[in-house]
């Protein structure tokens, strides 16, 4: 298991309902935040831009505060491969997928990422699949599903940009599995700072060359986005993750996300003033009773909840 450094950090500390809650609230508005730095900037310069800020901002701190380096070189590389996997590629494809759908469809897509970590982990880390969790888990798709089918029906969104967001479901359950696998040690902070700074750099020669600097246009509206992305989503949300991970198993942290659709939409509605149907608000019933059946505490520590 990944051991945290104990040092004045946010991932120091045990993930309570308060920092679960705020895992939630910041990943789920992060999809609303990045369409709107999506209109000024292209996504793959966008995501270098963050990956490299937060990426610095990080290590930089770790410098500044003396944080001991703990890192071999096999976690070094381990850190390094995550980031590649769950912020270059799973962002990368979420993001390009993005210009096409609502950031709230977006958010809802990749919300499914507990039914393919669950499935994932049954076969890859020995977590226990209990009817429960397997209720659950279908209860969450079905809604999730139920929400999709009737936006592809109503012809709101781009089936092109759904297939790309689906891309980014895999890659970020992929990503969870290889985070559990790999285990590094040395830190969640540095860690963090190493899968940022590999993110950003693996995104630089893709980035210049299929985009253009030119296309960018600066402004209060971008930087402020920017800012947002780095230094709150990259920094301070994917510490909470990899803090649930660590606590709580892939399976149960992964079904967090379920609360990622009303969460995510709300965002949408509130920044972009994107539409929220009726069938929308149905297929959140279903899912909020999913969380709960994957995430409610059976007493076995095996269990993976």
């Amino acid at each position: 298991m990944p051991v945290a450094i104990p040092v004045p950090v946010p991932a120091a500390a045990s993930a309570t309902p308060v920092s679960i809650a705020a895992f939630c609230v910041l990943w789920s508005s992060a999809f609303a935040v990045a369409k709107l730095a999506l209109a000024d900037c292209p996504p793959l310069l966008l995501l270098m831009a963050r990956f490299l800020l937060a990426g610095v901002l990080i290590l930089g701190a770790a410098a500044i505060l003396r944080m001991p380096w703990r890192l071999n070189r096999r976690d070094f590389a381990a850190f390094a491969l995550l980031g590649v996997v769950n912020n270059a590629l799973y962002l990368g494809l979420n993001y390009v997928g993005m210009r096409s759908i609502s950031s709230g469809l977006s958010a809802l897509i990749v919300s499914a990422n507990p039914v393919l970590t669950a499935v994932l982990a049954a076969f890859c880390l020995g977590e226990r699949m209990t009817w429960r969790k397997a209720a659950g888990l279908l209860l969450g798709f079905g809604g999730v599903a139920f929400i999709v089918d009737s936006r592809i029906t109503d012809g709101i969104d781009s089936p092109s940009g759904i297939a790309l967001t689906v891309g980014a479901l895999v890659s970020v359950a992929g990503g969870t599995i290889l985070f559990k696998l790999l285990s590094p040690n040395g830190g969640l902070w540095i860690g963090n700072g190493v899968q940022n700074l590999a993110g950003g750099l693996a995104l630089v020669p893709l980035a210049f060359g299929l985009e253009s600097v030119g296309d960018v246009v600066p402004g209060w509206r971008l930087f402020l986005a920017l800012g947002y992305l780095a230094l709150v989503v990259s920094v301070l949300a994917f510490l909470l993750w990899f803090q649930l991970l660590t606590e709580r198993g892939a399976t149960a942290a992964s079904a967090y996300h379920f609360l990622m659709p009303p969460l995510g939409m709300l965002f949408g509605w509130l920044l972009l003033s994107e539409r929220v149907a009726w069938p929308d608000l149905m297929g959140i019933l279903p899912v909020a009773i999913g969380i709960y059946l994957v995430t409610r505490p059976t007493g076995r520590s095996n269990d993976g909840v």
